[in-house]
């Protein structure tokens, strides 16, 4: 115990800490720091960060005050540290005290992985938490997905369900020990329980008996519901084929690729390749699902994602996860799980048990659930490595709700993004923090979901919207959303592919005082005129835009149709170029008779055709035009086996070289918009096709000539405005070979780019953008250059 030391000749201060400070074990720290330094005084959670009042002599003070922002606790981020001199009141000893209420905010951390300290307990049977599948201390397991109020306490979490054990109260109050202080900390006596529950069974097996029971199931080709931190998984034997196709079809599920939970680094190298930048990002505290490219001769891609070029990996994060695979001594199991969200296409996650167990029926053959509840879904993040930097395609566990530092300030704001693939950010001040993956809004049970999301997230984060920001569609749910729950604040709308240049502005801390060259390539986004935009090359700041450029616009002929039936794109194309329907081309072939004839009727008499200049449906078109993918199973599906085929070329054989027409929209007018015309490329690649040139040849041929385009018009637009800074933005720039294409010959035609690092440059990223626009009182359709 420090003693008081004579009043004459103290200090005392008191010091607050912003930041990521709370759920990271930083009260500890600071009680460990202020005895070291022999200083009195105490420490607490205020719902602005963490707030301590020490005492003792000037120097110790002093030290306290610089060292308590420099060696803060991994987890923790410290974004400042204010000190302010009191009147010493003398006293003795050091204290964590309980939790101030108030206004203010803090930072919540992600949920984080299982440290290895708590794995090595795990496995260790002389611990006394051996094999307790919720181990957990102040560096690691959840925190955002329990976090019901702050400021962050067991009190405010869904862990005051569980009163502690005597020696879990031990280990709490003890500052010696790990778990000082960590909200979630339980065992096997006062812990959360395990059940496998089985249809027509019930309740099979509980506690430690449970993960053996379940174990075994899946080794004998089961598909289990698997209750994680932040949902329900549906898991199955990667390596049973059967189980793989029986999982598929309960999903309906199509091709699209599952993603892998490896037992460890060395199960997944046979089947993919894993970089050093891949192995960091596998065995980060974040734990995604990192896409890696498939090697030649691989047994579980060959049903687990077939036809895509990547694997989609995970490591085991938590420590069920971890006693699923087996502890030394247990009795073999699969090495490699599928580990696909536990939901029914186009619903949100099941996190609730009564809900899991209505949901899942029908798709899982039993449950492993416990009872610790989930107050926010959080789906797994995807990332992939893109010259050599982690590239986010789904940001969520691991990542949410780690804040985004913004370029400017902006007012208390929520943008709800778009409708697929959604997630919604709040802001104010210098900050904003986005959601995890909420998924596509297209049902009331997704809808219910993303408001429960938006009342948590204003709740951690304390921002009180002032405003709300939507995509302009008119039929975007997530849009809908917003203007029913506007209650008299302004909602603003902010143009689909503006949002993404946007997004990608704020995220290098570009302030909007000069425009980039925004490349915005996706599936769609609601237009200014009123068509489906797309392949857009857009001349943006945060106020405004000029569409510079275009992709040539084609009748979408029977809107949903098309997209799920890509054939229907290729024969739109080449009706738009003029390129007659022979029978000998894989579209012509893969297209019924009478679909055909009904189509060409509609596309003769303009019936439900709008115009699209969608980058990702000529994707489509050109997949099928050459026989790669004709029917798409889930969103990209054509597009990312056409990625496949082209990166399955031989680069060291010469491939076709094709270019698009580039003309202006008005040849009358000087400056007017150019409009690229893939109509060139199309009869060039049909030629080739009937020459016999392979599919892996054309595709690469393809990617080749949107790579010139890209570089050819940004070089027109560097001529007429001298802007040099590209932004890469969009779905497709989600394709590894176009972006890393793209980017390496813009620089060496002198540009600098910018691509995404920080948020997917697909839907999953809009918010930002939008709330960015939103914050500069949007003018659509500016000028942004005079």
């Amino acid at each position: 115990m420090t003693t008081s030391p004579d009043i004459a000749t103290t200090r005392r201060c008191r010091v607050a800490v912003r930041g990521l400070v709370q759920g990271v074990g930083f009260r500890p720290f600071v009680f460990t720091l202020a005895t070291e330094l022999g200083l009195t005084g105490h420490v607490t959670n205020t719902g602005a960060g963490v707030l301590a009042e020490v005492e003792g002599h000037p120097d110790a003070v002093a030290d306290f005050c610089r060292r308590v922002g420099t060696e803060a606790p991994p987890l923790a981020d410290v974004q400042s540290v204010a000190h302010e001199g009191m009147t010493s009141v003398g006293g003795t000893g050091f204290a964590i005290v309980a939790s101030r209420q108030g206004g203010g905010r803090t930072l919540i951390p992600p949920d984080v992985a299982t440290c290895a300290d708590c794995l090595t307990e795990l496995a260790d049977p002389a611990n006394r938490r051996y094999r307790h599948p919720f181990i957990t201390c102040t560096n690691c397991g959840p925190r955002f997905t329990i976090v019901t109020a702050l400021p962050y306490d067991r009190a405010g979490t869904t862990m005051a369900r569980f009163p502690m054990c005597p020696d879990c109260a031990r280990e709490y109050a003890d500052p010696a020990d790990r778990r000082f202080h960590a909200q979630p900390i339980a065992c096997h006596a006062c812990g959360p329980r395990l059940a496998v529950i089985v249809p027509g069974d019930g309740v099979r097996a509980t506690g430690p008996d449970a993960v053996a029971v379940a174990r075994r199931m899946l080794a004998d080709g089961a598909v289990l519901a698997v209750k994680g931190i932040g949902g329900y998984h549906l898991a199955c034997d990667a390596a049973d084929a059967a189980a793989v196709a029986r999982l598929r079809r309960r999903k309906a599920r199509g091709d699209k690729p599952f993603a892998l939970m490896a037992r460890s680094l060395a199960d997944i190298e046979p089947h993919a390749r894993v970089g050093p930048r891949e192995r960091a990002l596998l065995t980060d505290p974040a734990r995604p699902i990192v896409l890696l490219r498939r090697r030649g001769v691989c047994t579980p891609a060959d049903t687990v994602a077939p036809g895509a070029p990547d694997l989609g990996v995970m490591l085991p994060y938590t420590p069920l996860h971890h006693l699923l695979f087996g502890l030394p001594g247990d009795p073999p199991g699969p090495r490699l799980l599928v580990m696909t969200s536990g939901n029914v296409a186009g619903e949100p996650i099941a996190i609730d048990d009564e809900e899991a167990l209505t949901r899942l029926a029908g798709l899982a053959d039993a449950w492993l659930a416990h009872d610790r509840p989930i107050r926010v879904p959080c789906d797994d993040s995807v990332v992939r490595v893109l010259d050599g930097e982690p590239v986010p395609l789904r940001r969520s566990r691991g990542y949410a709700p780690l804040p985004i530092p913004l370029p400017v300030p902006v007012r208390a704001v929520l943008a709800v993004g778009g409708d697929l693939k959604n997630t919604f950010a709040v802001a104010e001040g210098r900050h904003a923090w986005l959601s995890g993956h909420i998924g596509d809004m297209d049902d009331l049970a997704t809808l219910d979901a993303f408001g429960k999301a938006v009342e948590h997230m204003e709740t951690i984060t304390g921002v009180r919207p002032e405003v709300l920001v939507a995509d302009r569609h008119p039929g975007y749910r997530s849009a809908s959303w917003a203007r029913n729950g506007a209650a008299g604040r302004p909602l603003l709308r902010v143009q689909h592919h503006h949002a993404h240049i946007a997004a990608v502005m704020a995220e290098h801390g570009l302030d909007g005082g000069r425009p980039v060259i925004g490349v915005a390539f996706d599936g769609t986004g609601y237009g200014d005129d009123g068509t489906v935009w797309g392949g857009e090359f857009l001349l943006a700041d945060y106020d405004g835009y000029r569409r510079f450029a275009r992709l040539g616009q084609v009748p979408l002929a029977g809107g949903d149709a098309a997209v799920a039936r890509p054939y229907r794109m290729a024969l739109a194309h080449l009706y738009d170029a003029g390129i007659p329907w022979a029978k000998d081309l894989p579209c012509v072939v893969a297209c019924p008779s009478d679909e055909r004839r009904l189509l060409a009727r509609q596309l003769e008499r303009d019936l439900n055709c709008v115009p699209t200049s969608s980058m990702g449906r000529l994707f489509d078109a050109y997949s099928s035009l050459i026989g790669v993918c004709h029917r798409a199973g889930y969103e990209a599906q054509a597009a990312l086996e056409l990625e496949a085929a082209a990166t399955r070329h031989d680069a060291g054989h010469p491939f076709p070289r094709y270019a698009f027409g580039l003309r202006s929209a008005d040849a009358r007018a000087e400056g007017a918009m150019l409009v690229a015309e893939p109509g060139p490329l199309l009869e060039a690649a049909v030629a080739d096709l009937r020459a016999g040139t392979t599919p892996e040849a054309l595709a690469a041929a393809f990617h080749g000539a949107l790579v010139r385009l890209v570089v050819d018009v940004c070089v027109r637009a560097r001529e007429l405005y001298a802007e040099q800074t590209v932004a890469l933005t969009g779905g497709v720039f989600a394709n590894a070979l176009l972006s890393s294409a793209c980017a390496r010959e813009l620089r060496e035609a002198g540009f600098t780019v910018l691509r995404h690092r920080r948020v997917p440059p697909n839907d999953g990223g809009l918010a930002l953008g939008q709330l960015m626009v939103a914050a500069r009182v949007p003018h659509p359709g500016r000028d942004p250059v005079g």
